[in-house]
C-alpha cells in the first residue's frame, strides 16, 4: 500500500487547484464531514477555510456586565475550534497519514494559519510535517515547491499569533469599556480596535480641517487667442516676488484686468519656447499601487484584494499582498510576454513590445524577498472563465506588467506667452510625440493640449475673455486608495490587513460614502480618545508594535516580550481612562444622539430621536421618554438614515431607509402619518380570507409608517394583507380579476403607467420571483461568491440564515458582514 500524504492549503479553492496541478488532472473530490477532499493514488489534499481556530477569553469572562473591562488585559487567551468540520476532517486524515505538507499562503497569517494546522495534526501524528512555499499557483512554482519543501517559520507565524492576540485583548477591553460607558450594548455596541482606531482618526481629522476651512474668494482671467482660425486658451498671470501667479485676490484689480483685456481685441506674441520631456512607465504593482490603480476603475479596496487573491488561486496572477516593486532575478519577461502572444486581447501588444531592442523592466524603490510584485503569470484564463469584474483586474495587471517593460514616453511641450495691453497671457500645450508605455497602458493619461505653432512678435485676435469667480477650496476626503498610502506611510496596519480595516469601519457605522466620510459616532469616539486617552488614536503606538511583531519574525524579540510590552501600554491607557469614565459615557452618548435627531417634540418640544426597539425594529421616539410617550412608526424596510433634508411644515429632517438595492427615502416622518391619518380606506372587494363569512371587505389603506397595502376593514379580527407600492397614485380600474373577483389597479408613477392588476395575483407572481431557492437566487450572488460560501459551510438559503455575519465574513473573501445581514434580510423578506 502506497504511503499516504496529506496537502493542507489554505482554503477549498488552493486545494482543487494543487490538487489538479500534482496528479496532471487525475485528482478526484470526495465529501468528509461536509468538506472536500481531493485524492489520488496515495495523496490527499484538502482545504482549510483560513483560520479554523480562533482566539477568545475563557467562558467566564462573557458577560459584561459582571466582569470589569480592564480584566481582560491579564486574562487567559484560550484557542478554539470555529470550524469544527474542517478540524475533525483534518484530525481523521493527519490519523491516517505517513507524511504531511503544509501549503498555506506564504506570508505572515498564512504563517500562522500554517502553524495552527501543524498543531492540530500534531495532535494525532507524529511523523514528518514538511512546508512549501510559492508566489504564485502555477505548474511550475507549485511543482518546484514540493521538489524542494521547508520547515515552517515558527517565528513569523509568532508574529502572526501576537497581532492576534494583541488585537483581541485591546479591542475586547476598550470596546466593553465605551460600550458599557456610554450604555450601548446588543447589536449597538460601540467598536474600538487597535489597528482601527489610528485609522478613524486619519479620517476624523481630515473631517475636521475641511470643517474648520475658511474659503477665500479670488478671481481667475481665460482669453480666447485665435490664429489663422485655430483657436485656443490662454490665462493671465502676473509676477509675485518672482513667481506666476494666476489667482487675483482683490476683485477691483481681477474687473480693471478683465476690462483692459476685453477692450485690446488682439494679443502680442512676446515668447515660445518648447521643451522634450521624457515620461517613464510606471514601477511594477505592489498591493498599494494595485489597490490605487483598481480604486481608478471603480473597485473599493476590499473589493479589489478579494478579485486578484481569487486570480491567484487560480493561478493567473502572483501573490497580491506584496511590497515588493523590484521582479526578481529568475523572471524572464521575453517568456512571459510570449504567453500573450497569438492572443486576441493581448496578442498585438505583446509582439510589438517582444520587438524592442532592449527589454528592461522598470524598477521601484521597495525590494523585498517574499512575495515578487504583482504581475501575471503567463497561465492564461480560457474564454468565459473569468466574470466581468475579474476580467478588468486581470487586465489591468497584464497591462501593468506589459508597462513596466515598455519604452518611455516622449512629450512635446509648447508655452507660448502674449500680451494683451500691459497684461500677460499664457497658454501650454502638450503633444505625445512617442506613445511608449501609454500603447499597452490605457489607465495613464494621455491627453493631449493643443497649441498652435507660433512664432514671437506674431499677433493674436482676442475671440473671448472670462473672468471666473472661484472660492479656495478644503483639501478633500481620503479616498480608499490614498487612505490606504497614508496609513502605508504611517505605519499603521500591514499590506494584508488595510483594506480590511477600512471594510469593518464601514461594517461598525464609523464611515459611510466614498470616498470615506466619518459619522459623529466616528467624531464622539476619536473625541473621547484624544481626550482621555490618546494612545487609543495614537498611530505611533501602532506603529511601534508593528515594528515589535516585525522584529519577532525575524528573531529579534519574542512574543512574550513583545504582548506583555502591549498589555502594559493598555493598562496605562486605562488607568487614564478610569478616572473619566462617566464624563465619557456622558459625551458618547449625547454624540450617539447626533446622527438620530429629527426635530422637536410636537407633544413637549423636547427632540424627537431614532430608536430601536427590543424587538429590533426602528421608530421615532422622543427624547422625553418615559415623561414623554409621543412616538412615530418608521417603514419595517431597511435601516434609518437621518438626512440634511428638512420638512419646513414640521421642523423635521427626513429619513431615508438604507435596504442595499431596496434603499428609499422615506420622507418627513410627521408627514407620512398625517398623511395616513387623513386618508380613507378604498374599498375593493371582498376580503378573500373572510369575505364569505364575515363579510370583510379589502381595501387600500394608508399606514402611518408610510407603507400602503390592501388589508381587510376586519382588522385586527382578519389580518389578511397585501403589500402594494410605496409611491404613485393608485387607480381603481374597471377591469375586474375573473378569479378573484377584484378589480384590477394602474399605478400613476412617473411617465409610464405600471399595470399592477389583480393585488392577489400580484402578490403571487411577485412570491414567485422572490422565491429563493439556492445561493445564486440572493441579490449579488453569482457563482463565484456561491462558491466561496459554500468553501465556508454555507451550501444553502437556510445555512445562511443562521451564520453569525461577522464571523462569515471574517471565513470568505470579498463578502462583507453588511452584505450578509442583507442577504439574511432579504431571506427574512
Amino acid at each position: 500500500m502506497a504511503p499516504v500524504r496529506v496537502i493542507i492549503t489554505e482554503k477549498d479553492n488552493a486545494a482543487r487547484r494543487i490538487a489538479d496541478i500534482l496528479s496532471d488532472g487525475t485528482a478526484d473530490a470526495e465529501r468528509r464531514n461536509g468538506v472536500n477532499v481531493y485524492r489520488w493514488g496515495g495523496t490527499r489534499v484538502v482545504g482549510l477555510s483560513g483560520h479554523v481556530v480562533g482566539l477568545d477569553f475563557p467562558p467566564e469572562y462573557e458577560n459584561w456586565r459582571d466582569v470589569e473591562p480592564v480584566e481582560l488585559i491579564d486574562a487567559e487567551v484560550v484557542t478554539e475550534p470555529t470550524q469544527e468540520n474542517i478540524v475533525r476532517t483534518l484530525s481523521e486524515l493527519a490519523a491516517e497519514a505517513d507524511e504531511v505538507v503544509i501549503a498555506t499562503d506564504y506570508d505572515r497569517e498564512g504563517e500562522l494559519i500554517g502553524k495552527e494546522a501543524y498543531e492540530l495534526v500534531r495532535e494525532v501524528f507524529d511523523g514528518p510535517i514538511e512546508r512549501v512555499r510559492f508566489s504564485s499557483i502555477t505548474d511550475r512554482e507549485v511543482h518546484e515547491a514540493f521538489d524542494n519543501p521547508d520547515d515552517l517559520d515558527f517565528d513569523l507565524a509568532a508574529a502572526g499569533e501576537a497581532r492576534q492576540v494583541i488585537d483581541l485583548i485591546w479591542g475586547a477591553a476598550l470596546t466593553r469599556f465605551l460600550s458599557l460607558s456610554a450604555r450601548q450594548l446588543g447589536n449597538d455596541f460601540i467598536s474600538v480596535g487597535r489597528v482601527q482606531s489610528p485609522t478613524l482618526k486619519l479620517i476624523v481629522d481630515r473631517e475636521r480641517e475641511i470643517e474648520a476651512f475658511d474659503p477665500e474668494t479670488y478671481w481667475e482671467l481665460f482669453a480666447d487667442l485665435t490664429k489663422d482660425g485655430d483657436t485656443f486658451e490662454a490665462q493671465y498671470f502676473y509676477d509675485d516676488d518672482g513667481s506666476e501667479a494666476e489667482r487675483v485676490w482683490d476683485e477691483e484689480v481681477a474687473t480693471t484686468v478683465n476690462e483692459t483685456v476685453e477692450s485690446a481685441d488682439t494679443a502680442t506674441v512676446t515668447s515660445v519656447s518648447r521643451r522634450t520631456r521624457t515620461d517613464s512607465p510606471p514601477d511594477p504593482f505592489n498591493t498599494t499601487a494595485f489597490i490605487s490603480a483598481a480604486g481608478s476603475l471603480g473597485y473599493s479596496a476590499q473589493r479589489a484584494m478579494s478579485i486578484a487573491e481569487d486570480l491567484y488561486t487560480a493561478g493567473y496572477v502572483t501573490y497580491p499582498r506584496t511590497d515588493n516593486t523590484v521582479y526578481p532575478d529568475d523572471l524572464d519577461p521575453e517568456a512571459l510576454l510570449d504567453s500573450f502572444v497569438g492572443t486576441d486581447e493581448f496578442g498585438d501588444d505583446a509582439e510589438s513590445l517582444l520587438a524592442l531592442e532592449d527589454i528592461e523592466p522598470t524598477e521601484g524603490d521597495e525590494e523585498t524577498t517574499d512575495h515578487p510584485p504583482i504581475h501575471p503569470t503567463g497561465e492564461l484564463p480560457a474564454w468565459g472563465d473569468l466574470e466581468e469584474d475579474e476580467w478588468n483586474v486581470y487586465e489591468l495587471i497584464v497591462r501593468r506588467f506589459f508597462a513596466t517593460v515598455a519604452e518611455a514616453a516622449t512629450w512635446e511641450h509648447l508655452r507660448v506667452v502674449a500680451e494683451a495691453d500691459g497684461h500677460t497671457l499664457k497658454a501650454n500645450g502638450k503633444r505625445l510625440v512617442e506613445e511608449g508605455y501609454h500603447a499597452v497602458y490605457p489607465y495613464s493619461s494621455a491627453s493631449e493640449n493643443v497649441v498652435p505653432d507660433l512664432e514671437e512678435g506674431e499677433t493674436l485676435a482676442i475671440a473671448d475673455v472670462d473672468l471666473a469667480e472661484k472660492e479656495t477650496q478644503p483639501p478633500r476626503r481620503y479616498g480608499q486608495s490614498r487612505l490606504i498610502k497614508q496609513m502605508e506611510k504611517m505605519g499603521i496596519g500591514t499590506k494584508a490587513t488595510r483594506h480590511h480595516i477600512i471594510e469593518k469601519l464601514y461594517d461598525r457605522g464609523y464611515i459611510e460614502d466614498d470616498p470615506p466620510q466619518p459619522t459623529k459616532l466616528a467624531e464622539a469616539v476619536v473625541d473621547a480618545a484624544e481626550a482621555f486617552a490618546d494612545l487609543v488614536v495614537s498611530e505611533e503606538m501602532t506603529a511601534q508594535l508593528e515594528r515589535d511583531m516585525t522584529a519577532i519574525a525575524e528573531g529579534e524579540a519574542t512574543y512574550e516580550e513583545v504582548t506583555e510590552e502591549s498589555r502594559e501600554m493598555l493598562r496605562r491607557v486605562f488607568a487614564e481612562l478610569r478616572e473619566s469614565q462617566e464624563e465619557i459615557g456622558d459625551h458618547l452618548q449625547e454624540s450617539l444622539k447626533a446622527d438620530r435627531r429629527l426635530g422637536p417634540c410636537p407633544e413637549c418640544g423636547d427632540e424627537l430621536l431614532v430608536r430601536r426597539s427590543r424587538q429590533g425594529s426602528y421608530f421615532v421616539g422622543c427624547d422625553g421618554f418615559p415623561d414623554c410617550r409621543f412616538t412615530l412608526p418608521l417603514p419595517s424596510t431597511g435601516e434609518p438614515l437621518v438626512l440634511e433634508e428638512h420638512c419646513e411644515d414640521h421642523d423635521t429632517n427626513h429619513v431615508k431607509m438604507l435596504a442595499g438595492r431596496d434603499t428609499f427615502v422615506h420622507g418627513c416622518p410627521r408627514c407620512a402619518a398625517a398623511e395616513a391619518d387623513e386618508s380613507e380606506d378604498r374599498i375593493l372587494g371582498a376580503c378573500p380570507e373572510c369575505g364569505g363569512e364575515h363579510d370583510g371587505e379589502l381595501a387600500i389603506k394608508q399606514l402611518r409608517s408610510g407603507s400602503r397595502l390592501a388589508g381587510c376593514t376586519r382588522y385586527p379580527d382578519c389580518e389578511y394583507s397585501l403589500p402594494l407600492p410605496r409611491r404613485g397614485d393608485i387607480e381603481i380600474t374597471d377591469e375586474y380579476c375573473e378569479e378573484h373577483d377584484l378589480p384590477e389597479l394602474v399605478v400613476q408613477d412617473g411617465d409610464e403607467p405600471w399595470e399592477l392588476g389583480c393585488p392577489v395575483c400580484n402578490y403571487q407572481e411577485y412570491q414567485a420571483r422572490q422565491a429563493i431557492d439556492d445561493l445564486e437566487d440572493l441579490n449579488g450572488v453569482g457563482p463565484a461568491t456561491a462558491e466561496k460560501l459554500a468553501d465556508a459551510g454555507v451550501d444553502s438559503p437556510e445555512d445562511l440564515t443562521d451564520v453569525d455575519p461577522d464571523d462569515l465574513a471574517q471565513r470568505t473573501q470579498g463578502v462583507t458582514a453588511e452584505t450578509v445581514r442583507e442577504w439574511q434580510a432579504e431571506l427574512a423578506g
